[in-house]
């Protein structure tokens, strides 16, 4: 009896491992196929002034409600949406807990859209807008993964929170380097709230939006969630070096840095005989800074002569400033100054700003910096019009005054004959 029993335990025993080994290997698989899966984080504000009637006759709530409710109904499938709140749960007066009011009202993941419908309808105007506090926990909300992450923010005013400014804290995100970006939406026109939540968003690479209508509102969500779930290319983060010897060895792609005000940058490319390297480079102005800068791409030897750049300046008028170089090196070349044996020459990338700060505005961060690089196989000399010397210049000049010169001649000839014919009659 006593052995039927054991015999019995051992054979649960085994099940249950087999049942275990079974469901592992499936989780893991499921694990795999969410893990690029795009997120999305819509950030609403429930603080007390959405109570205002002033969105098509109803209260900015019931108009982000709506929205919310049509946004969820047009999800595609491959987004993992979650929903976070601030302001909705303290009603008191006290600030300092009135600052910390921020919550996840629906987990990123799976959109259960039922579920997600019946949580927002709970929603009622209550408390602060901490938007700042709100932002960095939005941001550990979409932590992991490898797809693309958006984070959507609705709100009716600027934070009442500071001096935990959330253009700081959007800088903060940026410089993480994990490709998240914050797009944000005004309710309504406010020049201080546009400034605040324009300055997120630029500091992001996303967009600021006004919207006074529902149906503009439910539009411009719905797009960006639908652009979440767009093929999108990462930037990998790096960290460039103070000189060529210590710099990172750099592949073709796209890659993002931080970069001090005035400060340089270095990285390094192989470039083997017959290839050529396209390489170009974004730094952004996310915050205030005085006009007239500048942004200088160089690629060097390693030895630090220099092979070709590419420069820009700007006046204040535009938030990018980029510039770009080529270097195609030939079949033939044997005089690399760093040349291994398979004739591959290390080129170093230099990277110079001359941004400075307006008084009073934060240097660190550094500013937000975008390189990408390129390495592809060299043009043929018939395709390269340089080939034939027409980008030299001196060929083309000696051409044109050739030209000139015979329809000068030309020209002449026919005028006399016309005046000797006219003189004849």
């Amino acid at each position: 009896m006593i052995r039927k029993q054991r015999s019995a335990m051992g054979l649960g025993a085994l099940l249950a491992v087999l049942a275990a080994g079974l469901a592992f290997p499936a989780g893991a698989a499921a694990d795999e196929t969410t893990a690029d899966a795009p997120k999305v984080n819509l950030v609403i504000d429930v603080s007390g002034s959405m109570r205002e009637r002033d969105i098509d006759g109803q209260s900015r709530m019931a108009a982000a409600k709506q929205a919310f409710n049509e946004v969820l109904d047009a999800t595609p499938e491959e987004v993992r949406l979650g929903i976070r709140t601030l302001g909705a749960d303290y009603p008191g007066d006290d600030r300092k807990t009135g600052c910390k009011d921020t919550a996840q009202l629906y987990p990123v993941g799976p959109l259960d859209r039922t579920e997600a419908k019946t949580a927002v309808a709970t929603l009622t105007p209550t408390g602060w807008t901490p938007i700042g506090p709100a932002l960095l926990k939005a941001a550990d909300d979409l932590d992991g993964g490898t797809g693309s992450k958006r984070i959507v923010l609705i709100s009716d005013g600027e934070d009442t929170c500071a001096p935990l400014d959330p253009c700081e804290v959007a800088r903060e995100i940026a410089a993480k380097g994990i490709g998240l970006t914050i797009d944000t939406l005004g309710l309504v026109p406010n020049t201080k709230m546009r400034r605040q939540l324009s300055c997120i968003a630029e500091a992001t690479g996303g967009t600021y939006t006004s919207v006074e209508h529902t149906d503009e509102l439910t539009e411009k969500v719905n797009q960006l969630v639908e652009r979440a779930a767009d093929p999108v290319v990462t930037p990998v983060a790096v960290e460039g070096a103070e000189r060529c010897a210590d710099a990172p060895a750099l592949k073709s792609g796209l890659y993002t840095d931080r970069e001090e005000f005035g400060q340089e940058r270095w990285y390094r490319v192989d470039v083997a005989p017959g290839q050529e390297l396209r390489a170009s480079v974004s730094v952004a102005a996310d915050r205030a800074v005085n006009p007239d800068y500048g942004v200088l791409l160089r690629a060097v030897t390693v030895h630090g002569r220099e092979i070709v750049r590419g420069e820009a300046a700007g006046n204040g008028r535009t938030d990018v400033i980029s510039t770009g170089l080529r270097y195609p090196k030939p079949e033939s070349d044997g005089g690399g100054d760093d040349e291994e044996e398979s004739g591959a020459e290390t080129v170093c990338l230099r990277v110079t700003n001359s941004f400075s700060a307006a008084s009073g505005v934060k240097t660190s961060p550094g500013l937000p910096l975008e390189l990408t690089v390129d390495v592809v196989d060299g043009p043929s000399q018939a395709a390269d019009v340089a080939s034939f010397g027409l980008g030299r210049g001196w060929w083309l000049l000696g051409v044109l005054v050739v030209a000139g010169f015979l329809a000068g001649m030309v020209w002449g000839w026919l005028s006399r004959w016309r005046v000797a014919v006219w003189r004849t009659n």
